[in-house]
């Protein structure tokens, strides 16, 4: 069914303002309308309320769950997904995804932001209006420390980051890279873990989201617009996630991290040989998926 502009029953719509919690922060238009708003995500994963202190439970180490869990509200029309957004809307969005991240990120008790997109019902979203969340965490996961870990070891090895040899080799062979301004290159991973997966990563070398300049911004929301509408003519608008992969706390101005963001469309159900061995089955070819 077509989905409509404006819902009546929709919380992030105009009009429907006592539904949301109280509003972080806004952005608005020269005759005062909202273009994009952040509020308090209303069952949040994290709370600040929560402790970081470590405790044990017999064998087991734990802590309480603390963080921030924000919603950003893209547009104030109910039916704009960000395929179909102007590059100057999509700005705003990163304009606001940036804000928050550095507000975040002046906490000392923050050691990892996350910001991420879960677009259609397989990509775990439960909100119709477009909308990206952002999460904060006391605590550094296993995954992002094995990530860094890797880039660590590169560097140690060779004196150079893995991501910028790893986008040079790109650039100069271009079988996989999809779209490229001045600022970013995307491409499809050499080993991509599901099809059509995109990169997007900014070609000066920057560990942290949080140190992008003005024309990184406009920049980075041109090539989301490209490579998200795209995805959504191309591939009859796929479910996906995306999520900016930036480093922790205290790692931001090392020379071997690298931040990007990370697009996988939700193109396939991860079975029993994926869940039991952590070996991604990825039908498609990345060279192929990059030429489509």
């Amino acid at each position: 069914s077509k989905v409509p502009a404006h819902d009546k029953e929709c919380p992030f719509c105009t009009g429907n303002e006592g539904m949301l919690p109280p509003v972080i922060m806004e952005t608005l238009s020269s005759d005062g309308r909202w273009q994009v708003r952040v509020v308090p995500n209303k069952f949040p994963a994290l709370t600040p309320k929560g402790k970081r202190e470590r405790y044990t439970e017999g064998i087991y180490v734990a802590m309480q769950g603390y963080g921030h869990h924000e919603v950003i509200i893209e547009t104030p029309v109910h039916n704009r997904q960000m395929g179909k957004m102007s590059s100057e809307e999509i700005g705003l969005v990163v304009e606001t995804y940036h804000k928050r991240y550095t507000d975040l990120m002046g906490k000392n008790e923050n050691m990892m932001i996350i910001i991420f997109r879960n677009h259609g019902l397989r990509a775990g979203t439960s909100l119709l209006h477009p909308h990206s969340q952002l999460i904060s965490t006391g605590m550094v996961p296993h995954y992002i420390r094995w990530r860094e870990e890797a880039a660590q070891r590169y560097f140690d090895e060779w004196g150079r980051c893995v991501f910028c040899d790893m986008l040079e080799y790109e650039m100069k062979y271009k079988l996989r890279v999809v779209f490229e301004n001045r600022s970013f290159a995307a491409v499809v991973p050499f080993a991509a873990d599901v099809p059509f997966e995109v990169w997007i990563m900014p070609k000066n070398h920057k560990a942290d989201f949080g140190d992008i300049g003005d024309e990184e911004k406009s920049d980075l929301a041109a090539a989301m617009k490209n490579i998200l509408g795209k995805l959504a003519v191309k591939l009859n608008d796929p479910d996906y996630n995306y999520v900016i992969n930036t480093s922790a706390r205290y790692r931001a101005n090392e020379p071997q991290l690298h931040w990007y963001l990370q697009i996988r469309p939700r193109l396939m159900t991860v079975a029993g040989f994926e869940i039991g061995s952590g070996i991604s089955i990825n039908p498609s070819m990345p060279e192929e998926d990059a030429e489509f």
